[in-house]
């Protein structure tokens, strides 16, 4: 990445008295508790609250309109334009709310784990708590890297500043902007921690793709000869879980770069979900929660500090950020090669899609574009029936450029190194959500597995009637019948509805690429 001119009035506020810079973990801790922004847990991890604001507030996330970044960015709800004298007003107006502040904390560190596109970032906190998460979520110089850090984009939350939207030119007290040209992020009037990683990942979304490096939302794993994994998908698909692998070690869990070495993690950490968590069901994270892990709205017992990960009172987004180190089967540093297979996840509620399908390269564009998986019944109100949602490649929120553009990097990327891919379907069997059953994780199991130890390469297959999908006739540990759909169904005639139901759907919702996909939707697409 290229070197950058720190502005003066950043450089003012960074040699101001209150400034506290690269603390340690405990020296966070400390400030945590005395400063009383959140509690010691039976752990040993802080837990603390977010306020209002327990997600994303993607109604308020802006992109600064610059002469350079005008022409390069998919303008739209999901990548909102402000212009510069708005973004300039705030800036200073932020700038001067921290120096009034008692204490502000600085932690200076990298996104990117491989040196050759490594990105210098510093981040600037009011919150102590904050600056904890970002210690732990980014990666940590050593001590000879902080000698010569400069940093090339700067992320300031001030979580209390909250913005007047008739003055300031914001959609409501919460702003996340972000300027290419400045190369800064400024965050203000939400406590939320997320937006912190989730603006680095946009950063390195618009910056790594110019570098012909393909930025990916993604868990990655490796095994024991080497052979790498990328597992895509949305929330509820089982990525975690699936990844999480005790035979394999984990690269990362959530965002990666795939450069003409091979895959690299952006992150220093990882930032879990942690609704129903146990340490029978997914007990790396269960064991990471310790020392220095920050605990997001997650309910404690007043008395014991003992935390209740099933209590959703606050949010069933209840999180716990520690660093790579945490768990004990990492890569480390988080590098590796090429990948040879990659995993789309799915958790298809209408019982429509095979439990797992070889994709060809045309096939494996269609659904990265589509990122297809479902909303249930009961997850959000007035959703009375199984939903299709898409996000785009996995990743809408996130991505700054045209989606087409990730998805030829894909492309380029499976046809140089042969990479196989797979669309799994953790989702409905023998009919959709309400009838059929959810597919048993042992059996998804062996199916990945299958699939990343190349049994699946050279399988005898059938061609599904709707999608055009290859799916293998035979899985050691999966009953024949279960891996096509159509057989798991009492009435074949229901099957067929509901799968040409959910091909309109498809061929709905890539109706937003018309034009500038349309090989990619003829050779991939729903063929029916």
């Amino acid at each position: 990445m290229n070197s950058v001119h720190i502005p003066n009035e950043l450089k003012e506020l960074l040699n101001e008295s209150n400034v506290q810079v690269q603390l340690s973990v405990p020296q966070l801790v400390e400030k945590i508790l005395s400063r009383k922004e959140g509690t010691l847990t039976s752990t040993g991890a802080v837990r603390v609250s977010t306020g209002k604001y327990t997600g994303r507030s993607p109604e308020d996330k802006f992109t600064v309109l610059e002469e350079s970044t005008k022409d390069k960015i998919a303008w739209g709800s999901l990548n909102q334009p402000i212009s510069q004298e708005t973004f300039d007003h705030l800036y200073n107006k932020v700038l001067e709310y921290l120096k009034q502040q008692e204490e502000v904390y600085v932690f200076k560190g990298f996104a990117g784990a491989d040196k050759k596109s490594q990105l210098p970032i510093q981040v600037i906190n009011e919150f102590a708590w904050h600056n904890l998460f970002a210690h732990q979520l980014f990666i940590r110089p050593s001590e000879d890297e902080l000698l010569t850090h400069e940093a090339e984009f700067t992320v300031i939350s001030a979580p209390n500043f909250k913005a007047d939207p008739a003055v300031d030119g914001t959609n409501s007290e919460t702003f996340i902007i972000i300027s290419f040209e400045r190369r800064v992020v400024l965050i203000g009037g939400t406590e939320y921690a997320g937006e912190m990683k989730k603006s680095i990942f946009s950063v390195m979304n618009y910056l790594l793709p110019e570098n012909n490096i393909f930025s990916m939302h993604c868990s990655a794993n490796v095994g024991i000869e080497g052979d790498v994994a990328l597992f895509f998908g949305l929330s509820g698909t089982g990525k975690t879980t699936l990844s999480a692998d005790p035979n394999r070690r984990l690269i990362g869990d959530d965002e990666h770069g795939w450069s003409s070495n091979g895959v690299f993690n952006i992150e220093g950490g990882c930032y879990a979900k942690c609704i129903n968590l146990s340490r029978e069901k997914e007990p790396q994270i269960f064991d990471a929660i310790r020392f220095g892990t920050v605990l997001e709205n997650v309910v404690i017992n007043q008395e014991s500090r003992i935390p209740d990960y099933d209590d959703e009172t606050l949010t069933e987004n209840t999180r716990a950020a520690y660093p790579m180190e945490a768990i004990d089967n990492i890569v480390q540093p988080s590098i590796a090669g090429h990948p040879n297979t990659i995993v789309f996840l799915t958790a298809d509620a209408f019982g429509v899609l095979p439990p797992i399908a070889k994709l060809t390269r045309e096939q494996a564009m269609y659904h990265f574009l589509s990122g297809f998986t479902s909303k249930l019944a009961g997850t959000e109100r007035g959703i009375t029936s199984p939903q299709a949602t898409f996000s785009t490649c996995f990743g809408a929120p996130f991505l700054p450029l045209p989606a087409t553009r990730y998805a030829e990097m894909l492309g380029e990327k499976i046809l140089e190194h042969n990479v196989n891919v797979f669309l799994v379907n953790t989702g409905w069997t023998g009919g959709e959500y309400g009838v059929g059953n959810r597919m048993k994780l042992s059996y998804t199991r062996a199916m990945v597995q299958a699939a990343l130890e190349g049994e699946l390469n050279h399988v005898e297959t059938v061609e599904d009637t709707f999608f055009g999908l290859n799916i293998p006739l035979h899985i050691a540990g999966v009953p024949d019948e279960v891996l096509q759909p159509m057989k798991t169904w009492a009435d074949p005639n229901a099957y067929e509805k509901k799968a040409k139901e959910l091909a309109e759907q498809f061929r709905e919702n890539f109706k937003k690429f018309a034009n500038v996909a349309v090989e990619i939707e003829e050779k991939g697409g729903p063929i029916v």
